[in-house]
């Protein structure tokens, strides 16, 4: 398998195992600001683990492997359809797996095992439960980590990113009460869910808060994990889809301490490029 290209940013990568792992893209490159949704955004009521593509173009391996399930659409027998559709798993070295989904025919794949990174797969289609159009499903998971990886740091990056809008952040307390972080100027002392407001696409990579100049905490939008069933996304601690995505308008930034006294509180988002958008916040707490 090929290595991580030089410009990947390590800083990108420590959260999941596979360090060394790259793939191809599994379509003809697009701009990075032209996906139809990215990895970990609210998608049918879910945290979804899918890079979703926006063109037609047919679905190519995005690196060798074996194919290990063909999945249908409408598979005979069988009250469950395929939420993805049409979809092939492909499996590679290292214990990493690779789903394409929202596929036409899989007839010319039934009699083969292997492929290489290149090798068509099939023709894009509207087979897949999440999607009223033509859009290639792309999935990573990483079975040594247990996790959905953001199939954007194993990829080559082409293009520049959307702008991430820092908007109305909000803090939220244990109790559920929701302040306008632009318009306290005291809170009380305790454990807060920093939210932004959500963007229909864009969304960061990674997100840091600090309080007083000491980073409190870092999120990195890079896996999910599983937990009782349900994808989870983890900073200091593990968090649901309802801790994540609370309502349709807001996104998890992260979780926070805020002690007594005079503070300022700063949040730093970054793209998976590194460009940083930041917003600052001074108050009292008591």
């Amino acid at each position: 398998m090929k290595k991580i290209k030089t410009f990947f940013a390590v800083s990108a990568l420590f959260a999941v195992s596979a360090l060394d792992f790259a793939f191809d893209w599994p379509q003809n490159e697009i701009m990075s600001d032209s996906f139809s949704s990215y990895f970990a955004q609210l998608r049918g009521g879910r945290i979804s683990p899918s890079l979703v593509f926006s063109n037609t173009e047919t679905v190519k391996a995005a690196g060798d492997g074996k194919i290990l399930a063909l999945l249908t659409e409408h598979p005979e027998g069988d009250l469950f359809e395929s939420t993805l559709g049409n979809a092939v798993v492909i499996a590679h070295d290292d214990d990493m797996l690779s789903v394409y989904g929202n596929l036409d025919s899989l007839d010319s794949l039934r009699s083969k095992s292997d492929v290489s990174a290149g090798d068509v797969l099939s023709d894009i289609s509207i087979s897949g439960w999440q999607e009223g159009n033509s859009c290639l499903e792309f999935q990573v998971v990483d079975l040594k980590g247990g996790c959905f990886i953001n199939p954007r740091i194993l990829m080559p990056r082409v293009g520049a990113e959307l702008e991430i809008v820092l908007h109305n952040l909000t803090a939220v307390n244990k109790a559920g009460i929701s302040y306008t972080l632009n318009s306290v100027d005291t809170l009380n002392a305790g454990t807060y869910l920093i939210y932004n407001e959500r963007q229909d696409v864009a969304m960061p990579y990674k997100s840091s808060i600090f309080v007083n100049g000491v980073t409190v905490e870092s999120f990195n939008y890079d896996a999910l994990y599983e937990v009782d069933g349900k994808l989870n996304l983890k900073g200091r601690n593990m968090h649901s889809l309802s801790s994540v995505y609370p309502s349709a308008d807001r996104m998890l930034l992260g979780e926070v301490v805020i002690p007594r006294g005079h503070n300022e509180l700063t949040v730093v988002v970054s793209d998976i490029l590194g460009k940083e958008y930041q917003a600052k916040y001074v108050f009292d707490a008591r």
